[in-house]
């Protein structure tokens, strides 16, 4: 079974940092793409960073230099280091995984998300 375990977030005030870690497990067939997606009151859920196995990291436009996205394969963990934290960064923030399938492409599995919020 499938399993994507959160840690991570809290309250902090503006131009503090947070870092989130996620720890996938439940599936031998690998792990394409990791990464978070985030979700404030009202609005659709985005894309905030999210790294392939071979640690190639695609950022959102919000949160390029200040934001770093990392990778440990062999564990199957994603970690996402958030500096220069904004109130705009409040959010349900999101683990996503897209797994190999063993019948041939990709499966996404999502955590159960993380409260981040930034107070200014």
């Amino acid at each position: 079974q499938v399993q994507l375990v959160e840690s991570g977030g809290g309250l902090v005030q503006a131009g503090g940092s947070l870092r989130l870690s996620c720890a996938a497990s439940g599936n031998e067939f690998g792990i394409h793409e990791m990464g978070w997606y985030r979700q404030a009151p009202g609005k659709q859920r985005e894309l905030v960073a999210v790294i392939t196995s071979g640690r190639s990291p695609r950022y959102a436009d919000s949160v390029k230099g200040r934001f770093t996205i990392s990778r440990d394969n062999a564990a199957n963990t994603v970690t996402l280091q958030m500096n220069s934290l904004k109130p705009e960064d409040t959010a349900v923030y999101f683990c996503n995984a897209d797994f190999y399938s063993p019948y041939g492409g990709l499966q996404g599995y999502w955590g159960q998300g993380t409260q981040v919020t930034v107070s200014s």
